[in-house]
């Protein structure tokens, strides 16, 4: 479940000068804020996990450097992957409990230069394949700072019995955008250099588990031929066959879901289904698994009501099977046109105080009044942190848009991860985000300030790496520290949903309560998290382990498997 303990099993320290600390991941480590961390670092992986941890070396350091560390145990060498975390300076908190000041996020390559000023933190990864034999693996991992050499880090991976699946069992879809990139990068949108770098901020996206929508954005071209839509796939297949046929990532992991991308050559109703029926065709014969789905109107106004029901009607008439998105509280003006309810996390968890959606209503209650086969996600907007920025001077609004899960870079690590254990206790089928690029496509320095609706860092999950800034001679998208916290929430999301498979549910739930009992009530300490992580993956194993002992018992006897 996405959680290093190595903070919590040896003995703390001081910040003393020239000390390594290993400091968990939960934490935002601040200029303002002393960490105390550990000696060592000890991390718990399933087979198919990602696990972090973070590494504070002495501060005023320009330059990092690392020696390569491949762990040995009783598998192949397990690779630690190391960033160091680069500060966003926020001028306007999110709201009343965020702060201004330098807050980490970016994660660059340690050859990038740092910022003296600030603290010197160094992201350490491992990834465990889907095959690695389970037990220890053990290293030392060793850092210099401006040329000298500090402290050898030991360094220790338990790997779990068991496996997470590599494509997300919780269907998501995050926003991105080719053109979005280019203009970041300073690249032309139709060059190869921007098709080659799409690729890789979707391949980063999927290494997260995230799924993505948008993406090249442009539509297959097309022709109509005696009522039939006939759709040129080349460029199309070219861009998305990859993340849909498990072919970009070793583990074979694929986007969940994909969005039809609408074509403005199709401009009659007839025109329109039946280039939808040709999409949802062409997904058919190519076997993809992700489910298709139209984002229709979002957030629409009553005004926008028979739009939208002219949006379902068109694709509901091309078979059936490509469900309608919208994101909307549940409203009776839209029954049988939603196939995908999707109304902002808010709507889901009543709260006294100023009310910040106005139908609210649990996953199991909105999904009685839909359709049997309409789903119910979710998703965050400003809503849950307020649109405007700053605390706003009424207290008791400030309360209303405080503690929500959020995605914001100056608010608690614990609440950028949430999401998954909260989609498992909520029984949502999915979630949805708007961007991950956004402010690459304002006139700001996405590196120098992510401010947008009232947040910072709402719709921008990346950072663009260009040579000008990482030096070297390629573009590369940077990824950041709530992009490794959404991950996380994920493997919380797989772990809650293991342990219910194996027949203990129960506790499933109670531990998913524990971390998170509502969107605004989440618990903030590391501490918690962990505990209840280790508690997860102690009952996994010993279900996992009564299972199989199980079926080998009925082995022998004789029996069936």
């Amino acid at each position: 479940m996405g959680v290093g303990w190595a903070w919590a099993v040896a003995a703390v320290l001081s910040a003393a000068p020239g000390s390594v600390q290993v400091v968990s991941p939960l934490v935002k480590v601040r200029p303002d804020a002393t960490p105390k961390g550990a000696k060592e670092a000890r991390l718990s992986a399933a087979r198919g996990e990602c696990e972090g941890t973070q590494l504070v070396l002495p501060q005023g350091v320009t330059r990092v450097t690392m020696q390569p560390l491949a762990l040995k145990g009783p598998g192949a060498p397990l690779t630690v992957d190391t960033w160091r975390e680069v500060y966003v300076d926020v001028k306007t908190p999110s709201n009343g409990e965020g702060r201004t000041g330098p807050w980490p996020d970016a994660l660059v390559p340690l050859s990038a230069p740092g910022n003296p000023r600030h603290p010197t933190v160094v992201y350490a990864e491992v990834c465990v394949p889907a095959k690695q034999a389970p037990g220890t693996y053990t290293g030392s991992l060793t850092a210099s700072v401006d040329g000298k050499e500090l402290p050898a880090v030991p360094f220790t991976v338990e790997v779990r019995p068991f496996d997470l699946p590599a494509t997300s069992s919780l269907p998501n879809s995050f926003g991105i955008s080719l053109y979005s990139i280019a203009k970041g990068h300073g690249i032309p949108a139709d060059s190869p250099e921007a098709r080659a770098l799409l690729r890789a901020y979707g391949k980063a996206l999927l290494e997260h588990r995230v799924s993505a929508h948008g993406m090249g954005m442009d539509p297959p071209p097309v022709k109509f031929q005696d009522g039939r839509a006939v759709l040129d796939w080349t460029a199309y297949d070219a861009e998305m066959a990859p993340f849909l046929d498990g072919s970009v990532l070793p583990s074979g992991a694929r986007f969940t879901t994909a969005d039809v991308r609408d074509n403005r050559k199709a401009s009659t109703d007839a025109e329109k289904t039946a280039y939808y029926r040709a999409f949802q065709k062409h997904f058919e014969d190519k076997g993809w698994k992700a489910q298709l789905f139209f984002y229709a109107k979002d957030e629409p106004k009553p005004a926008d009501v028979p739009l939208v029901k002219a949006q379902a009607k068109r694709v509901h008439d091309a078979g059936g099977n490509i469900p309608v998105l919208v994101t909307t509280a549940l409203n009776p003006a839209f029954q049988g046109s939603v196939d995908i309810l999707t109304p902002i996390i808010n709507c889901f968890y009543p709260r006294e105080g100023p009310q910040t959606c106005h139908f609210v209503a649990d996953a199991a209650t909105a999904r009685s009044k839909l359709p049997s086969r309409a789903k119910v996600w979710w998703y965050q907007s400003c809503m849950a942190h307020g649109c405007t920025g700053g605390p706003p001077p009424d207290k008791a609004l400030d309360k209303a848009y405080s503690d929500w899960a959020s995605y914001m870079v100056d608010h608690p690590a614990p609440l950028n991860r949430a999401m998954g254990v909260l989609a498992f206790g909520s029984g949502v089928d999915g979630e949805l985000y708007f961007d991950t690029v956004f402010a690459y496509n304002t006139k700001k320095d996405p590196w120098a300030d992510l401010f947008e609706f009232g947040g910072n860092g709402d719709g921008t999950l990346f950072y663009p790496g260009t040579p000008a800034k990482l030096g070297g001679t390629e573009h590369q998208p940077v990824v950041s520290l709530r992009l490794k916290h959404i991950r996380d929430g994920l493997e919380d999301y797989e772990y809650l949903r293991l342990l219910t498979s194996l027949g203990d549910g129960a506790f499933a739930k109670t531990a998913a309560k524990r971390l998170a009992k509502s969107g605004y009530e989440i618990s903030r300490d590391p501490a918690e998290w962990e505990a209840v992580r280790q508690e997860v993956t102690e009952r996994i194993v010993k279900r996992q382990s009564a299972e199989q002992a199980k079926r080998s018992g009925r082995r022998t006897s004789g029996g069936t498997p």
